[in-house]
């Protein structure tokens, strides 16, 4: 049996389905209560309480750790999960990290997330990390502008990263969970091509046969809208990314042709899958 956390999310959905699809045993976990793919058994958990996570893991072999705000939690120890993963009996873990773990390495997040990758390799575990750079899906905070005004609204406008689909990164994932080829691997994992939000927006607008105009936010109003979302400190890290992209950071990484035999998913690609969100 296999574990996915984070099972409702835009990687956690379709590596369930895909691997529920496959024939295999899977227990997606998820905070709340939400639909899961026809073949998956459902478990509330949070991860912020690591012993919630005791019946997920009853009887699994392989679990797909996704922590994203959990790792972050008052009092959180993520590295109780991975022992807790150990003592079930789980014999393999794939760990969703971050690129910028090597990128930026010094930021809080960052410097939480590098422990929990070396505690997953002292771990005795058969693990491989995950480390994606932008997702594709972050265009999805676009959604209502585009909707109701035909417009994207961002900074930096012609800056650009490989941005990946998380299909990619879920397909990847499932690889890793079920070949022992990917054990004691560490991946990084992009598009198969740079694009701005320019040319984001561009694309949005072929997919939707409809214009979409861009207009470009300065630094000051993106961390305030930003911020309604995220700790201002967040934002400002985010926009210094954004604004300012390292060599390591625009690089296309050829981890996902090496894992899938194909090449990753363009963002245009992305966007015409996910077209009706925007409409």
């Amino acid at each position: 049996m296999i574990t996915v956390t984070g099972a409702t999310g835009n990687i956690g959905r379709p590596l369930t389905q895909a691997l529920a699809e496959a024939g295999h045993e899977v227990t997606a976990v998820s905070r709340h209560p939400a639909p899961v793919p026809p073949g998956a058994r459902h478990v509330v958990a949070d991860l912020a309480g690591p012993a919630s996570l005791k019946p997920a893991l009853a009887g699994a072999k392989a679990l797909f750790l996704l922590l994203s705000g959990d790792l972050h939690a008052t009092g959180a120890a993520p590295a109780d999960i991975v022992r807790e993963a150990a003592d079930a009996g789980v014999r393999r873990l794939v760990l969703l990290s971050t690129l910028g773990v090597v990128t930026r390495p010094f930021g809080t997040t960052r410097i939480a997330m590098r422990a929990l990758e070396d505690t997953v390799r002292a771990s005795g575990l058969e693990w491989t990390i995950l480390r994606p750079g932008g997702f594709a899906s972050n265009a999805l905070w676009w959604a209502e502008s585009i909707r109701t005004r035909g417009t994207v609204a961002a900074p930096f406008g012609d800056t650009g990263v490989p941005v990946v689909d998380p299909v990619d990164i879920a397909e990847v994932a499932a690889a890793c969970l079920l070949d022992d080829r990917h054990t004691g691997q560490t991946y990084e994992l992009t598009g198969p091509e740079v694009i701005t939000p320019r040319g984001q927006a561009a694309a949005l607008a072929t997919a939707l046969s409809s214009p979409v105009a861009f207009h470009e936010l300065t630094r000051e109003e993106a961390k305030a809208a930003m911020s309604r979302a995220m700790p201002p400190e967040l934002a400002d890290d985010t926009l210094d990314i954004l604004g300012a992209p390292l060599p390591a950071e625009q690089r296309v990484s050829p981890h996902i042709r090496h894992v899938l035999g194909r090449a990753p998913h363009s963002f245009a690609t992305w966007a015409t899958r996910n077209a009706a969100a925007f409409r």
